[in-house]
């Protein structure tokens, strides 16, 4: 079973230090930029969509949480921002630890959120994955998500 717990202030720095890296892979690997720039790009992000961190206005930031033997233990994250006029919530970022993956844990969350967005009246759970994330494209269509649409991006510059 799968807590959903809000993140406290003194675990955002530990989120930035998963967060930040890994999502500059992800725009290196599918926007065509180098290491630096990639990593200054998902910094700037972050402080935009996040300008004071776990306590920014509209946004849900979540520790996952499971019980192991007679521990609590931390194994993931989950950010998404919630629409209520639309009655939907976006997932920004959805990650369990790698020495957590496999065991199905990110389904037990993802079963989790469901659950509780239907407490609060939440009609639809959307995402985006990256094209090159097939582990993740997985999870979700096991858990009945489907493939809306493709995006799609081309570089017109040519460093200049």
């Amino acid at each position: 079973m799968i807590l959903l717990r809000p993140m406290q202030e003194d675990e955002y720095s530990a989120y930035l230090e998963y967060f930040i890296p890994d999502y500059a892979k992800e725009i290196e690997s599918n926007y065509g930029l180098s290491d630096c720039e990639s990593l200054a790009r998902a910094q700037r992000e972050i402080e935009a969509d996040l300008p004071v961190g776990v306590n920014t206005p509209g946004q849900v930031l979540l520790c996952l949480i499971t019980r192991l033997g007679d521990k609590d233990q931390h194994v993931g994250y989950l950010w998404y921002k919630p629409d209520a006029d639309m009655r939907t919530v976006f997932i920004y970022d959805f990650h369990i630890f790698g020495s957590y993956q496999g065991q199905g844990l990110g389904k037990q969350a993802l079963s989790a959120l469901e659950q509780d967005l239907r407490e609060k009246d939440v009609e639809q759970i959307r995402l985006r994955v990256a094209g090159d994330n097939g582990c993740a494209r997985h999870v979700y269509e096991s858990t009945g998500f489907r493939v809306t649409g493709v995006n799609m991006s081309k570089v017109i510059t040519d460093g200049r």
